[in-house]
């Protein structure tokens, strides 16, 4: 009988309200003179406490005199205090995570080592609910493909830059020109992500050389949001090119030389 004690108390109920609950269970309808006797408490304690459980809807008096009580059903009683825990729970998942400082920034992390960032894309893609953006070469994608299509089986919205010639049968995808001039840029093979607007990250999976591979991930808007638009842009770029390859090289020249003249000297 102590351990429903302690599990009542655990609900919310004090030690009396508990002690009294049980001995209403026991016997019912019942005085407060009995329930005393019942839960081993003082008398003037017990008439307190029933008034306590009346309040909260757990114990129903009687128009008689005396009065007596009884007490709800425990199917009636765990029923209610689930539907309470549930609603509390549920609250605080939406509200917990919402609470910062005032001037609160989301962090910027680097993760290191080509497994930890791999690991890393996976989980996020995993978590996503809306939508994936991504560019990535062909050795990444060999060891993301699955999360990727498991994605968008689930509804996912994945769109994806190629930066070299792989297949990819799901989503939507673009092959991306020029690749060789950025690889040296970014000094070794790299990746964008932004998932559901909401957590990105970008950097090096394959250094050239000796270098270290090396990411940044967060969460904060405005840094998800520029990862996303530069994807995108990429997306742009990659269709026009496509389709209008011959107005676009007349324009500027093979390769975009006369554009990239232009923004870059």
């Amino acid at each position: 009988m102590d351990e429903i004690v302690e599990k009542l108390k655990e609900l919310g109920l004090n030690e009396y309200q508990s002690k009294v609950y049980i001995a209403l269970l026991k016997k019912f309808p019942a005085t407060g003179y009995e329930i005393a006797k019942l839960a081993n408490i003082p008398q003037s304690r017990a008439y307190d406490t029933l008034k306590n459980l009346e309040a909260m809807h757990i114990a129903i008096p009687s128009n008689s005199k005396p009065v007596t009580y009884t007490p709800i059903k425990p199917k009636e009683f765990t029923k209610r205090y689930k539907r309470k825990i549930d609603s509390t729970i549920n609250f605080l998942e939406k509200k917990l995570p919402d609470i910062k400082e005032e001037n609160y920034t989301e962090p910027i992390l680097s993760i290191r080592g080509r497994t930890k960032i791999i690991d890393k894309i996976a989980e996020i893609v995993k978590n996503a609910n809306k939508t994936i953006f991504i560019a990535l070469f062909s050795q990444d994608f060999k060891y993301l493909e699955q999360y990727l299509l498991d994605a968008y089986n689930r509804g996912l919205d994945v769109k994806i830059v190629k930066y070299d010639n792989f297949t990819c049968n799901f989503g939507k995808s673009f092959r991306h020109s020029g690749i060789l001039m950025l690889e040296h840029y970014f000094n070794g093979k790299f990746v964008f992500l932004s998932a559901d607007n909401a957590e990105g990250l970008f950097g090096i999976t394959q250094p050239l050389k000796n270098g270290m591979a090396e990411v940044l991930w967060t969460k904060n808007p405005e840094i998800v949001f520029l990862i996303k638009a530069f994807t995108v842009h990429d997306m742009y770029m990659i269709d026009i090119e496509e389709n209008f390859p011959e107005q676009l090289k007349y324009f500027y020249g093979a390769g975009l030389k006369k554009l990239r003249d232009k923004i870059l000297h």
